[in-house]
């Protein structure tokens, strides 16, 4: 199963008139993450950035100006979501800046159920929250430290470490073999290594001598066509 934990940063908080001026996703592969990610700053055109989001994210106007448009990365954009559920802390507010980006250029919104909001799942979780990502790293032992701004790539990696805990944590996603899925920086050849785990000594067997003797003593009566016999060979 492939989800993207995403964040974006916006103008303000008007999803029709503000633009989104930064997203950030990470790729997780059956609850594991893959080491893909997307980050992008976009340049809003002529909507200029509130003070007050200034305030929470500090992304300026004049670092923007050179940044491409919404139209000029999307198709990078829908290229790494594809097939993806997207996942977001309060993703309300971030669908709906999404889909208004997507419905200025002509394209379809993204489908209600490929969309999962962590917010829910914490407020589920925790009834008596508080449930925001910090107090939710808090909770979980998530080192938060370094997020003095928020920063949609900075905080997808935040939430991805609080889902997978939500999901009762990095335990609960191990089998017999584990996948480990690693990025190779330098040609992005994506390699996947399969790790078998063996016993590093055998169990205790369950019957005692007398049970085996008997049972041999069976097979052998029971000639040498016995099905037993292909398993005590």
């Amino acid at each position: 199963m492939r989800e993207i934990i995403f964040d974006t940063e916006t103008t303000g908080l008007d999803n029709k008139a503000d633009r989104v001026i930064e997203i950030g996703g990470i790729e997780l592969m059956n609850h594991f993450p893959t080491g893909r990610t997307f980050h992008v700053y976009i340049n809003p055109g002529d909507r200029k950035v509130h003070p007050d989001a200034l305030a929470v994210h500090g992304i300026t106007d004049d670092f923007l100006k050179d940044k491409p448009p919404f139209a000029g990365i999307v198709a990078e954009l829908q290229e790494f979501f594809d097939g993806a559920k997207w996942i977001a802390h309060n993703a309300t507010f971030d669908m709906g800046f999404i889909n208004a980006e997507f419905d200025r250029l002509g394209l379809p919104p993204v489908p209600g159920d490929m969309v999962i909001d962590t917010l829910s799942l914490a407020r589920r979780k925790h009834p008596m929250g508080p449930n925001s990502l910090d107090a939710l790293c808090r909770r979980y032992g998530i080192d938060n430290s370094h997020r003095t701004k928020h920063g949609a790539l900075l905080d997808s990696e935040l939430l991805a470490e609080v889902y997978i805990e939500m999901l009762g944590g990095r335990q609960a996603a191990l089998g017999l073999t584990s996948v480990e899925t690693r990025r190779n920086q330098t040609d992005e050849v994506t390699d996947v290594i399969e790790i078998s785990y063996e016993r590093p000594r055998p169990l205790a067997p369950r019957l005692s001598p007398i049970e085996v003797e008997g049972h041999g003593g069976l097979v052998a009566r029971l000639g040498a066509k016995a099905i037993w016999s292909k398993y005590s060979a």
